[in-house]
């Protein structure tokens, strides 16, 4: 996102504030033509690289641009300088300008194929050290194989515990299509924008946060095909302001689908943590995210079961309804890190409800105990690993 003069456009977005008239793709390739590609004056769109421009009805301009991997640092600049060719097209209301390593019909073959994702007998590219992002020490991501799990619930107390440990925590609400941390947090409002281009991120309870919640009516749904979905992660991830981080939660969109692992294979991740509860159908989704993860070479950092008990809140009786160590035992058989359980209690609903989540707001209680326990043991598992993963780079505007 970025531009001069710029304002917060309806799906939250920063667009420019210039009105004109419809802009044709005709009219975008032509801007493109003058951007070069490589030493020999080749043009952005006769090298085979451009995807389609996408022209929305307001003007919004999408486009990618492929690349291999290895060119992420140099493919930058021309991404940067396509941007601005764009953005300063009289009408253009916002421009999403990324680097992408899918191929596509009309793509070159890059010196070194890659595919968005790991098929049959697809190498993949070998982890390689470098800064995660500017000023963050971890990124980690909290995925399940299927919604309605708790996951959020848990990213959000895994990171409030986190924070109690005395460590910068920010949180990411990657789940474009059902935002949760802005109820679970109790925050409103949205982000300012700072420096031209930047989110300020929010803040609640110590945690530096970003959610696409804060940028849409609460009521609005997100009708979004995936490469919009992947390149409003992207932005949220690298056009925020996080400051200096010791770690970076993201809660990731439910599933193993092409946004989960574009996120992956896109975000230089420290590791996963895996959120299940313990029936075999949740179980059989959880080794689909352990095995995607494992796929793009992001460790595994641990499996929380949540919803592990039922905790009568009259009597205290605890009631096994979806079982009990399904989780635990999943862990062990996929030889991964098993972090711990979290019963079905009334406080934890009641207070992720409220937006006063039970670590922040009742943390010598048993419940934060739990999550607390939980933090200390990712944390012990983060510290032995990499502090981050370079990966090919999405980057919008």
């Amino acid at each position: 996102m970025g531009g001069v003069s710029s304002k917060t456009d309806e799906s939250g977005l920063v667009a420019c504030e210039e009105q004109a008239l419809a802009i044709t793709r005709d009219d975008v390739i032509n801007a493109l033509s003058t951007v070069k590609v490589d030493r020999g004056g080749t043009s952005l769109p006769g090298s085979g690289r451009l995807s389609q421009v996408v022209v929305d009805p307001t003007n919004r301009v999408m486009f990618s641009i492929l690349i291999d991997p290895s060119e992420a640092e140099r493919f930058e600049t021309v991404r940067r300088e396509a941007e601005g060719r764009v953005l300063a097209m009289p009408g253009v209301s916002g421009v999403f300008a990324s680097l992408t390593s899918e191929r596509g019909p009309n793509a070159p073959p890059p010196q070194a194929p890659q595919q968005s994702g790991p098929g049959p007998g697809t190498p993949l590219p070998p982890p390689r050290t470098g800064a995660a992002l500017p000023g963050v020490k971890h990124i980690v991501a909290v995925a399940s194989g299927k919604g309605g799990v708790g996951k959020s619930t848990t990213a959000c107390n895994l990171a409030l515990a986190l924070h109690a440990q005395g460590l910068a925590v920010g949180m990411l609400d990657a789940d474009i299509y059902g935002p949760s941390m802005p109820k679970l947090l109790g925050i409103s409002g949205k982000p300012r924008v700072i420096e031209g281009k930047v989110l300020e991120p929010m803040q609640g309870y110590g945690l530096k946060v970003m959610s696409i919640g804060f940028l849409i009516e609460a009521e609005s749904a997100m009708i979004w095909r995936g490469p919009m979905v992947q390149s409003a992660i992207t932005q949220m991830l690298r056009d925020v302001a996080w400051g200096d981080l010791d770690i970076l939660i993201v809660d990731m969109p439910p599933g193993t689908g092409d946004a989960q692992l574009t996120m992956a294979q896109a975000t230089p991740l420290s590791g996963a943590v895996i959120v299940s509860t313990p029936q075999d159908l949740a179980l059989i989704d959880a080794r689909r995210g352990v095995t995607m993860f494992k796929k793009v070479s992001v460790p595994i950092l641990g499996v929380v079961e949540n919803m592990a008990t039922f905790i009568c809140p009259n009597c205290g009786h605890a009631s096994d309804i979806f079982g009990h160590g399904g989780a635990r035992a999943e862990a062990a058989r996929l030889e991964v890190p098993f972090l711990g359980e979290v019963p079905l209690t009334m406080a934890i609903r009641e207070t992720s409800d409220a937006g006063r989540p039970v670590v922040a707001t009742d943390p010598e209680g048993p419940q934060a105990r739990i999550y607390r326990d939980i933090a200390q043991k990712l944390w012990a598992n983060l510290s032995g690993a990499p502090a981050g993963r370079a990966a090919p780079r999405i980057v919008i505007e």
